[in-house]
């Protein structure tokens, strides 16, 4: 009885891993990475403006990526209200190739067509 006990304590904070909220706010930015792979982290995440920004290892948070299915890293989701609204994805060798410009370009739009 005490090892199951003691297995559920430990097993609460794993439990809130997949229904985890990855960004507050109404816009904003994720990095989906792992640390196997922190030579292609993308850098200019912070010069982004008009969101907020989240970076997630997906070796740390497992669950993650199958919730928002991420075949590659690192992947950055544009989420508004929570539901995905752009994507970008790393290409054959792991490195992104979308840009800051391109990323806010999408951010902007998604701004503007609320007006």
């Amino acid at each position: 009885m005490k090892k199951l006990v003691a297995f559920l304590l430990l097993s609460i904070p794993f439990l809130g891993l997949s229904a985890q909220k990855v960004c507050d706010g109404d816009l904003c930015v994720v990095q989906f990475n792992a640390s196997f792979n922190s030579s292609n982290e993308v850098t200019w995440l912070g010069e982004l403006t008009d969101c907020s920004i989240n970076t997630v290892d997906i070796v740390v948070n497992p669950s993650l990526p199958k919730e928002y299915k991420i075949v590659v890293v690192p992947t950055i989701l544009i989420l508004e209200d929570g539901e995905e609204v752009a994507r970008f994805q790393a290409n054959i060798m792991m490195q992104m190739e979308a840009t800051l410009k391109e990323v806010q370009g999408s951010i902007d739009e998604i701004i503007m067509s609320k007006f």
